[in-house]
């Protein structure tokens, strides 16, 4: 209903290639095994049914046994010229056979093709069109999804574009993968000891030898799809032992070369955490929390940071926006001196403005890292603010936000999608805590757009070096957004991590947005966001435009 009224026929597709100066031959690289029959020739008929003719096929037998599959290799090689087929006479590491497709490959680009995988008619021609408008590319990935043994399609992954903290998380790129024949070769081709995980293993040699990252494309159209049983789960977490320690090497090996003193660990099959280490000595963090009167929740905040936070090096700046709590302020007055001087409390006396507040906080900071914290969050995991730190002070971040939830222990923020018309809105809100999310999203680290400023750290030079917030024209509403997006045109990523963990007792000493004079604000302030970031907020780039924009739910 959707996805076939939108691609052009076979007629328009081959139009438009007659129409393309430039005609890249694609090297399709694959291995079999005693692959089951009925899977293989489906497998090989939909490269044969390919709308984009100028293509190859590299195929390396490994050494089946079962006389079927040689037999119909054989045969499509001979009806086949652009099939090119090695019968290997020993069985090997499968990493060994794919060098020998590969180097049967003459292409301008290799695309990987498992043997048990089902090219779209239209995936190359769509991976080509693509290359038209951006010929520098050097590494193509698509969406996918299932094939079950009916033939019904389920399970669609939609992408995110580029997101770097995300591969290192687990491997989204998958299939369709297409990557620069002599970029696979400079980096060697396949490595031995990498079994199950070859392909992630090659794809992080090559974005390490990679200078500019805008040579990776992200095209949003399925044009893989797996040929899997209906009852299982996806792809990323059907890795065996074995293939998931493989990945855990090959992510550390990334690491060692990219980002010395990372660790990697796996959190679960298919999924992986890296420890980034905290500079020598340790950043000072001041941590800015606005308050109003709302004795109650300030002081759940303050203690659930002080008794719960093991991260040493921080002051905690309490901006005091006219409280006029008698409890309040003898609290407040109190704190310097049981804190012993760890919190300083600063006035700020005039009408709330949530950015003027932030930017007045910051200007008496001490630390090189700022944190901006809520008045009504409460701390749950003690490591919050070094997991948050060591993040904060990589050289290509900027803001980078926490898991919070509400109060019924389901999520309140789990990083910001840009929403058009709506400005922005929270995905997985209201997910029960523990869940996974839409590809494991809520277990792992991963770029966003934007995060809440609820809870966010960022460094005060970057802090600075945008302008910190819009106290002028978003005093409430949208100036964390408005930052986040502001730092990420400044050319740097913002990241969300589930490994910082709060509770929200979202706006309470604010009370309701629902009041006419709110609303009206809200408006205006959304009209300054559209005007300002036009059609950025239309196009997401960490969340797919295959993805519904008006639902909290992916769908």
């Amino acid at each position: 209903e959707v996805e076939q009224p939108s691609l052009p026929d076979v007629f328009e597709q081959a139009s438009r290639i007659s129409s393309w100066s430039w005609h890249p031959l694609v090297s399709i690289v694959m291995t079999t095994s005693d692959t089951p029959v009925s899977l293989l020739r489906e497998c090989l008929d939909s490269v044969l049914a390919q709308s984009y003719p100028h293509w190859e096929l590299c195929i390396a037998d490994d050494a089946s046994v079962c006389t079927e599959v040689r037999t119909l290799l054989s045969g499509y090689a001979k009806r086949e010229a652009r099939i090119k087929l090695r019968m290997r006479e020993r069985r090997s590491q499968v990493s060994r056979a794919s060098n020998d497709a590969l180097e049967l490959a003459c292409g301008d680009f290799i695309a990987l093709l498992d043997q048990e995988g089902v090219l779209a008619r239209h995936a190359l021609f769509t991976l080509v069109e693509a290359l038209q408008e951006r010929p520098a590319s050097q590494i193509l990935y698509s969406d996918e999804d299932r094939v079950g043994a009916d033939g019904s399609r389920c399970d669609a992954f939609f992408k995110p574009d580029w997101s770097s903290d995300l591969l290192r998380s687990h491997n989204y790129v998958s299939h369709l993968l297409m990557l620069r024949r002599d970029l696979v070769e400079t980096v060697g081709g396949f490595r031995d000891g990498f079994e199950g995980s070859e392909h992630y293993d090659l794809l992080l040699r090559c974005l390490a030898h990679l200078k500019d990252r805008a040579a990776v494309l992200h095209v949003p159209s399925v044009l893989y799809h797996w040929r899997k049983p209906l009852n299982s789960t996806p792809a990323a977490h059907e890795q065996k032992p074995m293939e998931t320690e493989s990945a855990r090497r090959a992510l550390q090996e990334h690491a060692d070369v990219c980002s010395p003193g990372v660790h990697v660990s796996v959190i679960a099959p298919g999924l992986y955490r890296h420890r980034w280490p905290i500079p020598d000595p340790a950043p000072l963090v001041s941590l800015i929390v606005p308050t109003r009167d709302g004795l109650h929740l300030l002081h759940r905040c303050i203690d659930s940071i002080v008794q719960r936070t093991t991260y040493p090096h921080y002051e905690i700046l309490v901006v005091d926006n006219q409280s006029a709590d008698r409890e309040t302020l003898a609290y407040l007055e109190l704190l310097p001196v049981v804190s012993r001087g760890r919190v300083r409390v600063l006035s700020y006396d005039h009408r709330f403005n949530y950015a003027a507040i932030n930017n007045h906080a910051t200007r008496h900071a001490r630390g090189t890292v700022l944190g901006l914290v809520n008045n009504d969050v409460e701390v749950i995991s003690p490591d919050w603010l070094t997991e948050m730190t060591s993040h904060t002070v990589r050289e290509e971040i900027g803001c980078v936000g926490a898991k919070l939830y509400y109060p019924d222990e389901t999520i309140q923020h789990a990083g910001i999608v840009l929403n058009g018309e709506g400005v922005a809105r929270h995905p997985h809100k209201h997910v029960e805590r523990g869940s996974e999310g839409y590809f494991s999203q809520l277990r792992v680290v991963r770029n966003v757009s934007a995060v809440t400023g609820a809870v966010l750290l960022v460094r005060k030079a970057v802090y600075e070096a945008v302008g910190g917030m819009d106290e002028e024209h978003l005093e409430v509403a949208f100036s964390d957004v408005d930052l986040c997006l502001k730092v990420r045109a400044a050319g740097l990523s913002n990241l969300w991590t589930p490994f910082a963990e709060f509770y929200h007792h979202e706006a309470k000493t604010r009370g309701s947005d629902t009041a006419p004079e709110k609303q009206a604000r809200l408006q205006r302030e959304a009209e300054v966001m559209k005007t300002r970031w036009g059609r950025l907020l239309e196009r997401d780039p960490f969340h797919s435009p295959n993805l519904a924009l008006l639902r909290q739910e992916f769908r």
